[in-house]
């Protein structure tokens, strides 16, 4: 067992599309794309390296046919940011309750934070996930999260709407 680690979770909703001002595009050679069922490997390897520093313990443990059961669903889609080559993000948008649409996980891999990618991943999802008509986008962070998730999704239209008080086994 790990080291328990108490923190309080935000949990924020939109109920409408926002106007967004265009994100900056990244730098270089850029694409987001949809990983379709990807390979329980590479989606941990994601899953792992952007959530390490921040404590993300919820799929961590899950067997590789839970973890399967989960991200191959077709209502579940997986989007990774690649630049240059290499994938330095990713999100994962849960369509499964609609109306309400969950943006699930959503983060940088630690060397690309600072470069404005988050905003950008960000932007993108907020657009995808609104493309499949909810009635709701619901997303919630957590105060071991990186500092600036809570600012950044409130700055894109995000409104808390509860707060919870959570251990977790880090």
């Amino acid at each position: 067992m790990g080291t328990p680690l108490q923190t309080t979770i935000t949990h924020l909703e939109m109920l409408s599309e926002p106007r967004l001002p265009v994100a900056p595009t990244p730098p270089g050679k850029y694409a987001l794309m949809r990983a379709e069922k990807p390979p329980i490997h590479f989606y941990r390897y994601l899953y792992n390296t952007v959530g390490r520093n921040y404590h993300w313990v919820s799929r961590r443990d899950l067997t590789d046919e839970t973890l399967s059961f989960i991200i191959h669903n077709d209502d579940v889609e997986i989007y990774v940011l690649w630049l240059n080559g290499s994938p330095v993000g990713f999100t994962e948008i849960d369509f499964r309750q609609m109306p309400d649409a969950d943006l699930c996980f959503l983060g940088i891999i630690p060397d690309y934070i600072g470069c404005g990618l988050g905003r950008y991943l960000l932007c993108e999802a907020i657009h995808i996930a609104w493309s499949r008509g909810p009635e709701r986008l619901t997303v919630q962070t957590c105060t071991l999260d990186h500092p600036n998730a809570l600012p950044l999704y409130q700055r894109h239209g995000f409104r808390p709407y509860a707060q919870s008080s959570a251990v977790i086994e880090a």
